[in-house]
């Protein structure tokens, strides 16, 4: 296994400071004055040098520059972007956290209003159904006066026989002027046709009448009167149209001649 730069150079100053670097010698003798050494430019790798060879004497402040050196270099394999990494993979972590709860917010949100749905499609179901089967309750109280005076109107007939049929008429009218009002509360309303010009909107045409007195078009008689719900065309009034008899132009010329 390879060792790293750091374990190299903390095991050379180990063994400079235990004593094993450096061999045991005699007395040297007396070296003749030597001129002051000029600084290494290699640093502390050169006095490692020296300290692998056993040249070096134990040095406590070489041994703590040494330390502090070998601390500096970093260990094999190491980043030194871990702390922004770590910091990176934090945020990362707070971000996913946010999501989800954010995603769960949504899902309890799209659950709530899905259930919402499901009560508004079935209760506007039992509305629909309750409006066709009971929509027109008002309309038919409103009409069963008019039935009960019918009613009386026929019973008197018949207790009285043929001769008060004017009572008669006059409860007929009755039942009709009640009738109508009943279904004037819900806007129905009959149309005008007679004596009006011809709509095909409003009338329909079932026969034409020649007629001097009133003009081509203009509705004579009503065979069925026609109603309306406000603007809603209910039933369309059956009518007679006058046309021009044959003969009028030349009638009229032979008038003008003579």
């Amino acid at each position: 296994m390879t060792s790293s730069p750091r374990d190299k150079v903390r095991g050379q100053v180990d063994e400079s400071a235990s004593g094993r670097a450096a061999p045991k010698r005699g007395p040297a003798p007396p070296r003749p004055a030597s001129p002051e050494p000029k600084p290494d430019p290699e640093g502390w790798e050169s006095l490692a040098e020296e300290a692998e060879e056993g040249h070096l004497a134990p040095n406590p402040e070489l041994e703590a520059a040494l330390r502090e050196a070998a601390d500096a270099i970093p260990e094999p394999g190491t980043s030194r972007a871990t702390a922004a990494e770590t910091a990176a993979g934090e945020a990362g972590d707070a971000r996913g956290e946010a999501l989800q709860r954010e995603r769960d917010e949504y899902k309890d949100r799209l659950l709530r209003l899905q259930a919402d749905f499901d009560n508004f499609r079935k209760r506007a179901l039992r509305d629909r159904e309750e409006a066709f089967q009971y929509g027109h309750q008002n309309i038919v109280k409103d009409l069963l006066p008019t039935v009960d005076n019918l009613d009386r109107a026929i019973d008197h007939a018949r207790q009285s026989g043929a001769g008060d049929l004017q009572s008669l008429l006059q409860g007929v009218d009755l039942v009709r002027r009640e009738l109508l009002a009943a279904l004037g509360k819900y806007h129905v309303s009959e149309i005008e046709a007679l004596g009006k010009n011809f709509n095909p909107a409003l009338h329909e045409a079932m026969a034409q009448k020649p007629d001097r007195d009133v003009a081509p078009n203009t509705v004579v008689d009503v065979m069925q009167k026609g109603y309306q719900l406000r603007d809603r065309l209910l039933r369309p009034a059956r009518v007679i149209v006058a046309s021009k008899p044959e003969g009028a132009d030349e009638g009229g010329e032979g008038a003008a001649e003579g």
